[in-house]
């Protein structure tokens, strides 16, 4: 992990979600941190050039605005697997996608905006590739909210993702179909990097910057933007082991786990997923993230002892390649 200044630390712990909704953002921003607004927008920048954030800006569920979201797993030859993930990460509608290390080697996200348009993306890829996608659509979401803290010492821990207030705009109703299409193609990108990021925004979708403002309070509300504010780069600043676990728990007992896993406040995702009978058994994923392999292998311990003997088998899948990790586009 390159070494971060104390102002940088700061800024990563506190806004990986939480970016007021107001015309001057990164002015109040500062203020929070002791710094100016221009040494705000430049410290921001460096963390991106350094990829130490992946990310800064809104991150939306494409779920909440009428459209499709899933994950989706291949088995790649490896004489092909470069060439096969090329041609899947050029898809649009693919967010992001791991290698790793499990004879399903490839697992991505696919999400759309429009109805059938996973199925059509599954479909293009199958088609030309000539290898079967997997479909794991998500049946319930037990949780999703984990937070990095930086300490002094350099240590990186997990958090539970707090509560953070997100300062909607008053008087917001529910934005029309248009302007969330809007301001998500204004955004893929990120937030821009300007002193009044959001008249940029409406600039260019032919709003003003109060509506762009309310529409995305709005849009908080509902769920469409999940948070705005900084993605870290978890490898990179320090979190080297992960691990994608999975449990096959019985149907009637899947809701309990679910929330008991989901609780744990090292679990950065957990949801119910469907199986492939045959090729996979587990219906219940939980990410978690460590600092190597050997604290993920024994926090995967951690959710065996908690599931017990109802757990009737689980695996865990490591990710050794980030192939693609972009946001919602559109």
């Amino acid at each position: 992990m390159g070494v971060l200044s104390p102002l940088e630390r700061a800024f990563v712990n506190c806004f990986q979600g939480g970016v007021p909704l107001v015309e001057r953002p990164y002015r109040i921003m500062g203020e929070e941190l002791g710094a100016s607004e221009s040494e705000l927008l430049d410290l921001i920048r460096s963390l991106l050039e350094r990829g130490l954030l992946t990310r800064f800006g809104p991150s939306y569920d494409a779920s909440r605005i009428e459209g499709e979201l899933t994950l989706a797993a291949m088995a790649v030859p490896e004489t092909r697997f470069d060439a096969v993930a090329d041609q899947v990460n050029a898809l649009p509608a693919v967010a992001h996608n791991y290698r790793r290390d499990h004879a399903l080697n490839m697992w991505f996200v696919v999400s759309s905006l429009e109805r059938g348009g996973v199925a059509a993306c599954i479909g293009e890829i199958e088609a030309m590739t000539g290898l079967k996608v997997h479909d794991f659509p998500k049946q319930r979401e037990f949780y999703l909210g984990l937070w990095l803290h930086l300490d002094e010492d350099g240590r990186v821990e997990t958090m539970p993702a707090p509560l953070v207030p997100e300062t909607p705009a008053d008087g917001r109703g529910e934005p029309g179909e248009d302007i969330c299409l809007g301001i998500i193609r204004a955004t893929q990108d990120g937030l821009p990097l300007v002193e009044a990021p959001f008249e940029k925004i409406a600039r260019t979708i032919g709003l003003t910057s109060q509506t762009v403002i309310e529409a995305m309070g709005g849009m908080l509300v509902k769920g469409a933007i999940r948070r705005i504010g900084a993605m870290p780069n978890h490898y990179r600043l320090g979190l080297r082991g992960n691990g994608m676990t999975v449990w096959d728990v019985p149907d009637e007992w899947v809701d309990e786990a679910g929330r008991a896993i989901g609780a744990l406040d090292f679990v950065s995702h957990c949801y119910e997923r469907v199986r492939h009978p045959g090729v996979w058994p587990y219906n219940l994923f939980a990410m978690v993230h460590g600092r190597d392999q050997e604290e993920v292998r024994l926090k995967a311990e951690r959710i065996a002892a908690l599931l017990g003997g109802r757990c009737r088998g689980q695996d865990t899948l490591s990710s050794t390649a980030i192939l693609k990790k972009s946001g919602l586009r559109i």
